[in-house]
C-alpha cells in the first residue's frame, strides 16, 4: 500500500520465495513519474511478479508504506480501526503479517501518532510488535508496527540463515541482530505504548503537523 516509487517492491523482489506482488497507490501520477525517472527502481517496475491491478485473493504479507496521516490528507482513514479490521485483515491469510510506517517515534514525537496506531493494530490483532530506527533523511527516530494472528520469532541467528538463503545480494543494513536490537524501544516509549488507550477512528484521528507547527513557541 502506497507503493508508488517502487521502493518496497524493489526490495520485496529480491526475496527468492516471492510469487507475486500486488502494488497498490492512489495516485497515478507519481507511480507513472517513477516509472519514468526513478532510475534505481526501473527493474521493479518491470519485474513480471509485480502487477498494478485488483484482487480478491489473500495474501501472506501486506506492506503498509503510506504518507503520513495529515488532516485533510488523502489516507488518514487507512490507519483507523475500521480499515484495519473490516477492509485490510480480511485479504490476509491466517498466518500472514501486516507491517506498516507509523511516523515518528521520537522521545518527543512518539505521541502524534506512533502510541495511537500501535494502539489501534493492537485491537485487531493478536501479536503486535513496535520498532524504531532513526533515519536521517527525515531528521527522526521513525516507527514501524508489524502484526499477525501468529507469534513473531525473533530468533536473529535464525533471522540471518533465512536472509542469506533467501535474500538475492547483499543487504547494506538489515541483519537478525539490527532488527531484534530496533525492537527494544527507551523507557519513554514503552511506557507510553503501555499506557496508550487512543483508538485511532474517523471521528478520533490524530494528525502528523510537522516539526513547523508541532514545536512551535
Amino acid at each position: 500500500m502506497g507503493g508508488g516509487e517502487g521502493s518496497v517492491a524493489r526490495e520485496v523482489l529480491r526475496h527468492k520465495s516471492m510469487e507475486k506482488i500486488i502494488m497498490c497507490d492512489i495516485d497515478q501520477e507519481v507511480v507513472d513519474f517513477c516509472n519514468k525517472h526513478l532510475t534505481a527502481n526501473h527493474e521493479a517496475f518491470r519485474n513480471k511478479k509485480a502487477e498494478l491491478e485488483q484482487r480478491q485473493e489473500k495474501f501472506d504479507i501486506i506492506v503498509g508504506d503510506l504518507a503520513d496521516p495529515v488532516e485533510g490528507g488523502p489516507c488518514y482513514q487507512l490507519y483507523t480501526k475500521s480499515f484495519y479490521e473490516n477492509i485490510l485483515k480480511p485479504k490476509i491469510d491466517d498466518t500472514g503479517i501486516f507491517v506498516t510506517q507509523v511516523g515518528p517515534a521520537g522521545v518527543f514525537t512518539h505521541k502524534e501518532d506512533f502510541s495511537s496506531i500501535y494502539n489501534t493494530i493492537k485491537q485487531v490483532f493478536k501479536y503486535v510488535l513496535a520498532y524504531t530506527n532513526y533515519v536521517p533523511s527525515f531528521a527522526d527516530t521513525w516507527g514501524w508496527v508489524m502484526a499477525s494472528d501468529q507469534p513473531f520469532c525473533l530468533d536473529a541467528g535464525k533471522m540471518d540463515k533465512k536472509i542469506v538463503e533467501r535474500i538475492e545480494g547483499e543487504l547494506l543494513y538489515l541483519s537478525g541482530s539490527s532488527f531484534f536490537s530496533s525492537t527494544i524501544l527507551n523507557n519513554t516509549i514503552t511506557k507510553t505504548l503501555k499506557n496508550e488507550s487512543h483508538v485511532y477512528t474517523e471521528d478520533d484521528a490524530r494528525f502528523i503537523y510537522g516539526h513547523g507547527v508541532a514545536f512551535r513557541n
